[in-house]
């Protein structure tokens, strides 16, 4: 499996005070690729997530799985690409099996929960608590747990660790790291040494590119770069 981004282009504002965010951006990756990205606040980093996942639209550019276009196809887009931004879109006021109704039969829930996604995200600890009363990290688990209900080969994940404590963090970077070694492609945003340390390879992305970087586990070199 390849993914193949060409000429990604994004911008915001009026024709007058047009500011581009995005400025023809290219990336590929192969199954088993773990991809991170990292760059300052407003760099568009999550911009290029929520394009690459449909939420937004690109200005133009293209994005296809083994050559096979998917900007062009929302369903394909949907079925193939999981997205899980920084901030919670779940529903709050219901319990976690409340919010994967949404997204499973009964069936797939209990099935999961037993030899599935589900199950390797601990989700069953929490099944019947309501959203509003998980941790951070129950949140983002159930979060990634929602969106692998289609079993996408690509996970994009915004800033996926943050705020989060040491246990957590653990839980979430072992789910990603199995999620590859299985074949996915995992793109993610981060300044985190954990989970840059999962990745196999590291992209900073500045005045609107992605720039290959070779991250040698000093994150104060990175930042610098920035």
């Amino acid at each position: 499996m390849n993914i193949s981004i060409r000429n990604i282009e994004k911008s915001y504002g009026s024709r007058k005070r047009k500011k581009r965010i995005l400025k023809g951006l290219d990336l590929d990756a192969s199954g088993g690729d773990c991809i991170g990205i990292a760059g300052k606040n407003g760099c568009g980093k999550s911009t290029l997530l929520s394009v690459l996942a449909g939420v937004q639209k690109a200005d133009s550019g293209s994005f296809s799985i083994d050559g096979h276009e998917l900007f062009s196809r929302p369903k394909d887009l949907s079925k193939n690409v999981g997205f899980v931004p920084q901030a919670s879109a779940l529903m709050e006021e219901l319990t976690a099996y409340d919010n994967l109704l949404m997204w499973y039969t009964k069936e797939e829930i209990s099935r999961q929960l037993n030899s599935g996604v589900l199950g390797l995200l601990g989700i069953g600890d929490f099944l019947r608590t309501r959203v509003r009363d998980l941790s951070g990290g129950m949140k983002k688990r159930l979060s990634i747990g929602c969106v692998m209900c289609t079993m996408p080969p690509v996970l994009l994940l915004d800033e996926p660790c943050a705020a989060l404590d040491l246990e957590c963090k653990e839980n979430i970077i072992g789910y990603i790291k199995d999620y590859v070694r299985k074949g996915g492609i995992a793109v993610l945003t981060s300044h985190d040494p954990m989970e840059l340390e999962i990745c196999s390879s590291h992209y900073v992305m500045k005045d609107g590119r992605l720039t290959p970087y070779a991250y040698n586990g000093n994150v104060d070199n990175l930042v610098a770069s920035l």
